[in-house]
């Protein structure tokens, strides 16, 4: 086992943090059968904390793991094929899809394509990912992906880099071929020093230069019933495994917007999701905070769930300038420092403040908390 200190660790190398190691679980297809959340719950409570988070790139952390116990839990999840045997391949299987895919769809077989081909991809930057939204209209826009199959704006679909405007236009068959090519073109002109293809200066190759634009997005989902069945939030990002394992009868997709799709369930209430597509708490990122992560120096869920219903727009609460639950500016941004909290409108964490060194109550104060007046 090697520890992972950065954003990306995998499950065969986790990630320190103030409860103990983050292993990190990528189903195929963003989907997690019945039989194998079952096993992924008991797991999560058997060598973990029992929390759970699902990540910007919908895959799964396991939290507070031992290292005692972290081998243990290996053995179980690849026996549930959560994870790859072979600690190569599993650390390529950076993959986004569009979770409303379809059996037979283009995205369903393209990502198809994609996993049976895994071998022939180079070994990548730990940051660096493939995104497969080929649906009518394009779903995961600003979500990650280096590497995009997208549709275009004049049908059909494109392979787009990230930090590009345009691509170049592809075909369900060698959708794949193309995403390889240009991968083993990243590495080979320099682009593990950049570490991500929107920081990677070289030229992309003749045939790669295409002049086509994507297609106009679609709105991003929300909670609430949905042709596959039903759409919860997850808020923050964070559920004990308790709760999750309720939707054990069914099979569950994961979604970058930390909400997941449970196929086939009518929309029952669940304590620790969310239902309604206007609770505040879809509005707010907040990472775990103290005492979760040694960065942190303030907690930050039990104030943003406070704070949240007076907030217009989105709201980050960042345990530390790093901000690793979201890399956007949002409306209000609340980042801990020297156990206070800096104040920014429109910024990342760590931006410029307005007010600096404020406390809880002071930050209750300032948005009218009291008299419920709105920000």
């Amino acid at each position: 086992m090697s520890l992972i200190k950065g954003w990306c660790p995998d499950a065969w190398h986790p990630m320190g943090a103030g409860d103990g190691l983050l292993v990190r679980v990528r189903p195929i297809m963003g989907r997690i059968d019945g039989a194998q959340l079952a096993g992924l719950c008991e797991a999560a409570l058997a060598y973990g904390n029992g929390l759970i988070d699902l990540t910007s790139r919908a895959n799964l952390q396991i939290r507070g793991v031992s290292e005692q116990g972290w081998e243990l839990l290996i053995g179980r999840l690849i026996a549930l094929r959560l994870v790859h045997p072979d600690p190569v391949m599993e650390a390529r299987r950076a993959l986004l899809v569009a979770p409303d895919w379809e059996a037979g769809d283009d995205t369903a077989c393209i990502a198809a394509q994609w996993a049976d081909r895994l071998a022939e991809f180079p070994d990548l930057p730990a940051k660096v990912g493939f995104a497969i939204d080929a649906g009518p209209a394009p779903l995961l826009t600003g979500k990650a992906g280096d590497f995009r199959i997208e549709p275009g704006a004049q049908g059909g679909l494109i392979l787009r880099a990230a930090g590009r405007l345009t691509g170049v236009a592809v075909t369900r068959s060698d959708a794949v071929d193309a995403l390889l090519a240009v991968a083993h073109w990243f590495v080979a002109s320099g682009g593990h020093e950049a570490g991500r293809m929107v920081r990677h200066k070289a030229a992309l190759p003749d045939w790669a230069q295409g002049d086509v634009a994507a297609a106009t997005p679609v709105l991003p989902l929300r909670p609430g019933r949905h042709a596959l069945g039903f759409i919860y939030g997850v808020p923050f990002g964070q559920i004990d495994a308790a709760t999750l394992a309720e939707l054990a009868p069914y099979s569950v997709r994961l979604t970058p917007w930390r909400m997941l799709i449970v196929e086939g369930a009518e929309g029952r209430a669940i304590d620790g999701l969310l239902h309604d597509p206007a609770d505040p708490l879809l509005r707010v990122d907040a990472c775990p905070g103290q005492p979760s992560c040694p960065q942190a120096s303030v907690e930050t869920r039990a104030l943003a769930r406070e704070v949240a219903p007076y907030v217009t727009g989105r709201l980050h609460v960042s345990g530390c300038a790093k901000g690793c639950a979201r890399s956007a500016p949002a409306a209000l941004c609340l980042t801990g420092r020297e156990g206070r909290y800096d104040l920014a409108r429109h910024a990342k964490a760590g931006g410029p403040p307005q007010r600096v060194g404020m406390t809880h109550s002071d930050i209750l104060a300032h948005l009218g908390v009291t008299d419920a007046a709105c920000l």
